[in-house]
């Protein structure tokens, strides 16, 4: 009985460093979190990610010219059923689609789907406390092409 016992702490305690080593990973995306406005963008054009619970971070961004939404987006990292850390993106008027972990550092991420159209790769690097960019980028007609979106940081109360 105490073997059975001990047996089944030392496999708890196992499976609670890996749940913590998987939340390390995404915790590496903390800069991530926090609400960000498009540089140069109309107002209102802004990215807003909610720090990591529940293993994932959420994000919503809304794109506006003319004083009028004119797109939105839903997004995820999160670790997949297989395992993966994912970012999953819905934009406005398309279907889901899911990118793949590549690369991740202090100030870095990438995920990448050679499947998908345009973009293949989702990037997000920090350049300072205040700033990420986010870039989009893949082939398009060819040709390797890429757009990016400088972000500061705001506030995320609306006054």
């Amino acid at each position: 009985m105490k073997t059975l016992a001990a047996l089944l702490a030392m496999s708890c305690l196992g499976f609670g460093a890996s749940v913590r080593a998987d939340d390390a990973q995404l915790e590496q995306l903390a800069w991530l979190a926090g609400c960000w406005s498009a540089e140069g963008g109309e107002p209102g054009t802004v990215e807003h990610w909610l720090p990591l619970a529940g293993g994932t971070l959420i994000g919503v961004s809304r794109t506006v010219k003319g004083g009028k939404t004119i797109a939105h987006e839903f997004m995820q990292v999160r670790r997949s059923d297989a395992g993966q850390i994912v970012f999953i993106a819905l934009p406005s008027g398309q279907s889901e689609t899911t990118f793949v972990l590549k690369s991740l550092d202090t100030g870095s991420v990438t995920f990448e789907n050679p499947a998908h159209d345009f973009p293949q790769r989702v990037i997000y690097r920090r350049t300072s406390p205040d700033r990420i960019v986010g870039r989009i980028e893949g082939v398009r007609g060819g040709k390797l092409q890429g757009i990016d979106f400088p972000l500061r940081r705001i506030a995320c109360d609306p006054a």
